[in-house]
């Protein structure tokens, strides 16, 4: 009996849903939160205005970037995740300021709005979900939930880049997979 040949993979693979990552979800939710903060709180004019919204976009652009540079570069993948991941820290920082400079209250870390919002933050990645919550809450209140929701997808990228990193560690990249599957080819 001949043996039969097993199906290759191919060169270029399949790249995932971007859509059905977390950091994604909870990415877009930051860039509508910060676009329906910007237009209701800050005045038009205001050149943070644009930064906010444009680094908010990057974080969540740069996801996608990332899916899309997977096939064929691991490198540019985990490049365009930490680029999202600096944008969004970037955002953080314009969030704080807003606080800071207002004189409003930042949540301290151990208090009841901040874990409330954790909680909510662990259960929905949904913008829709988040947009009905904001609608209805002051600007300080929103600057809070959006603080909150950057760092729990700051957190979910650096895990992203974990495991990206220890991927490419442990399966290389595209001249890798192209050298291995060119010496099986030849077998």
């Amino acid at each position: 009996m001949a043996a039969t040949p097993q199906k290759e993979d191919p060169l270029i693979p399949r790249t995932g849903n971007y859509k059905k990552l977390f950091s994604y979800q909870k990415a877009e939710a930051i860039f509508d939160i910060t676009k329906y903060f910007c237009r209701n709180y800050l005045k038009w004019n205001d050149r943070t205005v644009d930064q906010m919204v444009q680094a908010a976009r990057s974080g969540k652009q740069n996801i996608v970037e990332s899916c899309a540079a997977s096939a064929t570069s691991k490198e540019m993948e985990i490049k365009l995740v930490n680029v999202g991941k600096a944008s969004l820290q970037e955002l953080l920082n314009d969030y704080e300021d807003y606080l800071r400079s207002g004189e409003h209250r930042q949540w301290e870390k151990d208090s009841i709005e901040l874990k409330k919002m954790r909680e909510l933050g662990r259960k929905h990645n949904d913008t829709a979900f988040y947009m009905s919550l904001i609608k209805t809450r002051p600007p300080e209140t929103i600057a809070n939930i959006a603080i909150c929701l950057i760092k729990q997808t700051d957190y979910l990228l650096f895990k992203q880049l974990q495991s990206l990193g220890e991927d490419f560690l442990n399966n290389g990249g595209m001249r890798e997979r192209m050298t291995r599957m060119r010496l099986n080819r030849r077998k």
